[in-house]
C-alpha cells in the first residue's frame, strides 16, 4: 500500500485539468475531459471528485486509479460485449474509439440502498418499480434490478426512468434496448461474481453504451466511459454483510458512498454552497480509491506523480495511426 506521506505531497499537485495542443475542441464532463480526433476520442481521467452531480474537490491520484481500474474491467469484459478502449499512453489517459453514445445510463442494483433506499423510504417507486413493503436498507434484491437514468447537463440532477420509458421516449429504439438490458445484465453477474472471489460484493453500479456504424450501416453495441469503478459502483466487504445487516448496521464500505454520506452530514445533497473538504479527508479519500483499486484487480498501486510527457505520447500514437484521422 502507497505511503501515506507521498498522497499528502500530491494534494497541492492534483490533475484537475489536461491542456493538449493541436487536437481540436476539449470537451468537458464532470470527471473526464476529452478530445475528439475524426474516429478517436482522447479521454483525461482527471482527479476532480463529484458528488449529487457538482464537482466537490480533487482527491491525488483518484484519476489514475479510475483510468486504471476502467482499463482493468474493459479487458476482463471483452468476451462480453466489445468496449471503446485502443490505449493507454499515460496512467491518466485513454485513447478511445469515437461512438454515438446512448442518452441514457444504466444503473444495475443488487442491493436496496443509496438513492433507491431513499426513494423507497419516502413511498416512491425506483425507476417505476413498486417494490415490496417491509424491505429493509442493504436488503439483497432476488433479481437485480435495472433502472434507467437520463444524463443531465453539468450542475444538474439526473433523472430517474422507467425501461419503458427509455422506449416510449424514443432515447433508444426497442431492439437496440433489450441488447443493452441484456448486456448489462451479463457484465453485472460477471463483475459481482469477481468480486466474490475478492470478499467483496458489487452493490450497484452505472454502465454507459453507445454504437458504432459498421461499414453495412449496421450498427454494433459498445460499452463506453468507465465500467466496475469506485466512481461508477459501489462495494461492500462480503464477509462481514450479514452480520453487519442483521444487526441493522452499515456494511463495510469499499467505494465513494462515504463521501456522499460526510457531505450529506453536513446538510449537502447537491444544492446550495459547497462544502469544503480538510486535506485529511482528501487524503483518507485517496488512501481509500488506492485500497479499492488494489484489492479488486490484485495489482500494487504505482503512483504517477507528473503529467509530463503526456502531448508526446498522444502525438506518437496518432502518427502510427494517422491514416484513420479525418
Amino acid at each position: 500500500m502507497i505511503d501515506r506521506d507521498i498522497v499528502k505531497a500530491q494534494l497541492k499537485n492534483t490533475f484537475t485539468e489536461l491542456t493538449l495542443n493541436g487536437f481540436g475542441e476539449k470537451y468537458s464532463g464532470k470527471v473526464r475531459d476529452s478530445y475528439i480526433v475524426g474516429d478517436k476520442r482522447i479521454i483525461f481521467t482527471s482527479d476532480r471528485l463529484s458528488a449529487f452531480d457538482r464537482i466537490i474537490s480533487s482527491i491525488p491520484f483518484k484519476g489514475q486509479v479510475l483510468n486504471g481500474m476502467a482499463s482493468y474491467w474493459f479487458a476482463k469484459t471483452e468476451h462480453i460485449i466489445p468496449n471503446h478502449l485502443l490505449a493507454e499512453p499515460h496512467p491518466n489517459v485513454l485513447i478511445s474509439k469515437q461512438v454515438n453514445m446512448l442518452p441514457v445510463e444504466v444503473i444495475v442494483r443488487g442491493y436496496l440502498t443509496g438513492s433507491a433506499w431513499r426513494d423507497y423510504s419516502a413511498g416512491n417507486e425506483v425507476s417505476g418499480i413498486r417494490l415490496p413493503e417491509g424491505m429493509k436498507r442493504s436488503q439483497r434484491f432476488e433479481t437485480p434490478l435495472l433502472t434507467p437514468s437520463t444524463k443531465a447537463e453539468m450542475g444538474l440532477h439526473d433523472e430517474a426512468i422507467s425501461c419503458d420509458e427509455v422506449v416510449s421516449r424514443g432515447l433508444v429504439d426497442e431492439a437496440l434496448w433489450e441488447e443493452v438490458k441484456r448486456k448489462a445484465l451479463e457484465l453485472f453477474k460477471f463483475g459481482s461474481d469477481d468480486a466474490a472471489k475478492r470478499n467483496l460484493i458489487l452493490v450497484d453500479t452505472k454502465y454507459e453504451f453507445g454504437t458504432i456504424t459498421n461499414s453495412d450501416g449496421s450498427k454494433t453495441l459498445i460499452l463506453a466511459d468507465e465500467v466496475h469503478t469506485q466512481d461508477s459502483s459501489r462495494y461492500w466487504v462480503l464477509d462481514s454483510y450479514k452480520e453487519r445487516y442483521n444487526n441493522n448496521l452499515e456494511p463495510q464500505m469499499l467505494d465513494k458512498e462515504f463521501v456522499r454520506g460526510h457531505l450529506i452530514e453536513r446538510g449537502f445533497m447537491g444544492d446550495g454552497d459547497l462544502p469544503l473538504l480538510s486535506d485529511e479527508f482528501r487524503v483518507d479519500t485517496a488512501m481509500k480509491y488506492i485500497e479499492a483499486y488494489e484489492r479488486l484487480t490484485g495489482k500494487t498501486f504505482i503512483p504517477a506523480t507528473e503529467l509530463s510527457g503526456i502531448q508526446e505520447k498522444i502525438e506518437a500514437f496518432f502518427a502510427v495511426h494517422k491514416s484513420e484521422q479525418k
